[in-house]
C-alpha cells in the first residue's frame, strides 16, 4: 500500500517523517555507508547490517540512561541530550541502510503499518 493509498482512506495525510522524503534520506544513507564501508574495509553482509542496527539501538539505550542520570560518569545534561539526538540518528540512518539493502520503501511500509489504525 503506498502512501497515497493510506492518505484516500483517510481524512488524515500520512506524514513521511514531518513531511521529508524519507526516500532521499535514505539514498544519503546509502551514500554515506558505502564511504564508510570503503574507508575502514568493511564488508556489509548480513551479519554486518543486523549487528550495526543491535549496536546502534545498545547506544540509543545507553544514551537515554545518562540523559536520566542512570549512567556512571554523569554527563552535562546538554552533552547528554545530544548524544541522545545523535544516537537517534545513527539508528535512524542504519535502520534506512539496512531497509534499502533488503528494498524495502520505508515510507510506504510505514503508511500502509501505521496508517491503517488512523481513524477513517
Amino acid at each position: 500500500m503506498k502512501v497515497e493509498d493510506v492518505n484516500a482512506m483517510t481524512q488524515t495525510p500520512v506524514a513521511t517523517l514531518g513531511e521529508v522524503d524519507v526516500r532521499k534520506l535514505t539514498e544519503q544513507a546509502a551514500a554515506v555507508s558505502d564511504i564508510y564501508a570503503e574507508r575502514f574495509g568493511i564488508d556489509r553482509d548480513a551479519t554486518w547490517y543486523l549487528a550495526k542496527m543491535t549496536e546502534e539501538l545498545g547506544e540509543l539505550q545507553s544514551a537515554y540512561l545518562a540523559t536520566q542520570g542512570a549512567q556512571r560518569g554523569a554527563l552535562p545534561q546538554a552533552d547528554a541530550r545530544q548524544n541522545l539526538i545523535d544516537e537517534t540518528a545513527d539508528l535512524f540512518g542504519f535502520l534506512m541502510v539496512f531497509a534499502d539493502w533488503q528494498g524495502i520503501d520505508l515510507a510506504e511500509a510505514f503508511a500502509a503499518k501505521w496508517g491503517r489504525y488512523l481513524p477513517e
